[in-house]
């Protein structure tokens, strides 16, 4: 069975290694923008915004490289869909000599209350498939993911339609400030570290 301890040294910490690969989570396509689903992508981009850069197509995604608080940033917007997200995961640690420890993936989540954001650094996918595909590409469920709450107003049979729906008037109208402090929330991370970021915000 393949691990990325393959490649990574176990149980290194973020110290080690001072660049972060931050990959955000969607579908490409015109039909995906500005879905529930695609907040990911939607953090990303304004991420690559505040680090005034620009994305490139590349393989399995598109990248953009910059730094902060003397640590290096890669973005990551993978291109293979949300199901098979682990290939471009897996494919940019590797390239990037990212340690797992410092990897931040941003997930949209139904079992948070929109506006409502949690840091964790390891857990379950929580029917997220794309944070299962990545966990079964890695080999492990211990890496960072940072979960935007979406809510959850909806019927069971309706849940593919919701999280693939674009937000409605009153989410939209908060949409910019919560971007914003999830950003926030990712560059503490990256300065301050897990256990500091997680007491502040969680």
């Amino acid at each position: 069975m393949f691990s990325i301890f393959k490649y990574f040294k176990k149980g290194s910490k973020p110290s080690d290694n001072k660049k972060f690969l931050v990959v955000g989570l969607g579908n490409i396509g015109e039909e995906y923008k500005n879905t529930r689903h695609n907040i990911g992508f939607d953090i990303t981009e304004q991420l690559a915004i505040i680090l005034k850069g620009s994305f490139n197509s590349v393989k399995y995604g598109e990248i953009l490289k910059s730094k902060y608080s003397g640590k290096q940033i890669v973005l990551l917007k993978p291109n293979t869909y949300m199901n098979l997200s682990g290939k471009a995961v897996l494919y940019w640690l590797k390239k990037e000599k990212v340690q797992i420890n410092n990897l931040i993936v941003i997930v949209d989540d139904l079992n948070i209350n929109f506006g409502i954001s949690r840091l964790k650094p390891s857990g379950s996918d929580g029917g997220h498939n794309g944070l299962k595909d990545i966990a079964n590409s890695l080999n492990t469920s211990n890496f960072t993911r940072l979960r935007f709450g979406i809510g959850n107003n909806f019927k069971k049979k309706d849940q593919v339609d919701f999280v693939l729906s674009k937000w409605n008037n009153d989410e939209s109208n908060s949409l910019n400030a919560l971007i914003d402090k999830n950003i926030e929330i990712i560059f503490s991370a990256i300065k301050n570290g897990l256990d500091f970021t997680m007491n502040k915000y969680n």
